[in-house]
């Protein structure tokens, strides 16, 4: 209870704070919600970045950030007579227990698909004409393309075993190639599309999040290649004066180290 106590505590610190500065310091006072957007989304990749690294120190800062813009967009909503953070954690709240019948309902549940499946059709009673009305339209389309997936096969929507997937896969895969061979650039990019879409939802059936599974290679790769950076530094070498069989050394070096 002491601890749940000293939790509170800080968040009304916060609250506090943010109070104080949106009176008193001029760049607080004038940001808007529009204004805060696109700083908002920084952070969140910010600390998906941490998150992928497992620094724990620095996801503790991240979502310090998170939590203040949060704190913030919930007291211009208040400035407006809209909403405060009660409200906030109000309506939270009462989607979670509305949305969990089998924690504080009679509703029974065997697994996470169904609770998924429950999840989405709840929302459908809530008055939604569409499973997929809760992707955001600004979502990267890797990212999107997951969540369509994800909320299509909770009502259902869906293949029923990995080997099905990467059958299709394959598919998409002979379909781009023969564009390929036509040399139909319109159509190579539609089928290149149809192997994405694929390959993603194949990364569902393995329970492998494409998103982390790409970004981690992403890092790998700027390490491996910092590192031949360096090396060719080190022996007065530019990389574009190098073959590609020098570059390979250092490359393979860097796969070793």
């Amino acid at each position: 209870m002491n601890f749940r106590k000293e939790q509170l505590k800080a968040l009304d610190r916060l609250l506090t704070i943010m109070d104080e500065l949106r009176e008193q310091c001029p760049w607080d006072r004038k940001q808007t919600m529009e204004s805060l957007r696109h700083l908002t989304i920084e952070e969140t990749y910010e600390l998906g970045d941490a998150i992928l690294d497992g620094d724990m120190e620095e996801i503790k800062k991240e979502l310090g950030d998170v939590l203040l813009h949060l704190v913030f967009y919930a007291k211009i909503g208040s400035e407006t007579n809209d909403f405060d953070i009660a409200d906030v954690a109000n309506s939270i709240s009462d989607k979670l227990i509305s949305r969990h019948p089998h924690i504080y309902g009679d509703v029974e549940v065997e697994n996470e698909e169904d609770v998924k499946r429950n999840w989405e059709n709840l929302k459908l009673k809530e008055g939604k004409k569409s499973v997929l009305e809760g992707v955001p339209k600004s979502l990267p389309a890797l990212v999107k393309a997951n969540r369509i997936q994800d909320k299509v096969a909770g009502v259902g929507f869906d293949w029923e075993e990995p080997r099905q997937v990467f059958e299709k896969l394959k598919e998409e895969l002979e379909e781009l190639q023969h564009e390929v061979n036509e040399n139909n650039q319109q159509e190579i990019e539609a089928e290149f599309g149809d192997v994405l879409f694929s390959m993603i939802n194949y990364a569902r059936f393995l329970k492998v999040d494409p998103e982390n599974a790409l970004e981690r290679t992403n890092k790998k790769f700027i390490k491996r290649f910092q590192y031949l950076e360096n090396k060719a530094a080190e022996n007065n070498k530019a990389l574009k004066d190098m073959t590609l069989a020098e570059m390979d050394v250092f490359w393979d070096e860097a796969k070793k180290a």
